[in-house]
């Protein structure tokens, strides 16, 4: 009888997230996204477009229905759903460097990869902006009681004018601050993902999670360059973000395909 000789089965290797790219990537990020931006602009301009329509709607939907006191953790959830936005732009991107032509309809029709494991995701960050706006609500009653909430107009002074005020910005910036944190961690880099691969959303989250844990340093520089921008396209009247948010999109496609380039 012939001897089957033992097998040892190989021990998993390591995966290495560390990609060791300088906080400076940040900006090229951003000077490639203005490239795709400025390639067929009219598609992504469009596109920006149709996003600040759609802000707009919710806004004055927001007033409409006397819901204005979430105004405020609407714009910063604004941030949270962003991604599953902008991932019509991650199309672009993606034609662009493949060398094939893009217009709007291939944009917003888009057919990922992974199939409605990208419908999954944008559930799971809408829930977490609700979740969002529901603690902000609830900080604001812990400070103010059951004070009805004056409106956007007189709650600038209350806030920046009084010591409960002060207190409230303190404690919601850093409430604000972990929900906005976890947020990016698992949304940077998990619907390019699920754009380009077979996977499933949480391990796509999973991917980005660690992807930004191991790249501190630059991301949190890409990060900060988004919060400035669209502050600014936020205090245009949202009429900055026609051009903000696509460029901004086009940026993000480039800085997943940085981070993994395996793919």
């Amino acid at each position: 009888m012939t001897p089957i000789p033992a097998v040892v089965p190989p021990l998993p290797r390591a995966r290495t997230w560390k990609r060791n790219v300088a906080p400076a990537a940040a900006l090229d990020w951003l000077s490639a996204g203005w490239r795709d931006f400025t390639i067929d602009p009219a598609a992504s301009i469009s596109y920006g477009v149709l996003v600040f329509l759609v802000s707009v709607v919710t806004v004055v939907g927001l007033f409409a229905l006397r819901w204005d006191y979430i105004l405020l953790p609407a714009f910063a959830g604004f941030m949270v759903v962003g991604p599953i936005i902008g991932i019509g732009l991650y199309e672009k991107s993606r034609r662009i460097a493949e060398g094939r032509s893009v217009n709007l309809w291939q944009m917003v029709y888009v057919r990922p990869e992974s199939g409605g494991q990208v419908l999954f995701a944008g559930v799971l960050l809408f829930l977490l902006t609700l979740l969002w706006m529901r603690a902000a609500v609830i900080l604001y009653a812990l400070f103010f009681g059951l004070r009805p909430f004056p409106g956007p107009d007189r709650i600038i002074p209350m806030l920046f004018t009084t010591e409960i005020g002060w207190a409230l910005l303190l404690i919601g910036s850093a409430v604000g601050g972990v929900f906005a944190a976890f947020a990016f961690a698992i949304s940077a880099f998990s619907i390019p993902m699920l754009l380009t691969e077979r996977t499933d959303a949480l391990t796509a989250m999973g991917t980005s999670m660690a992807l930004v844990w191991h790249n501190m340093p630059v991301m949190l520089t890409w990060a900060a360059i988004m919060l400035v921008l669209i502050v600014i396209g936020i205090a245009t009247g949202l009429l900055g973000m026609i051009v903000i948010f696509p460029v901004l999109g086009h940026g993000s496609w480039h800085a997943y395909r940085t981070m993994r380039p395996e793919t």
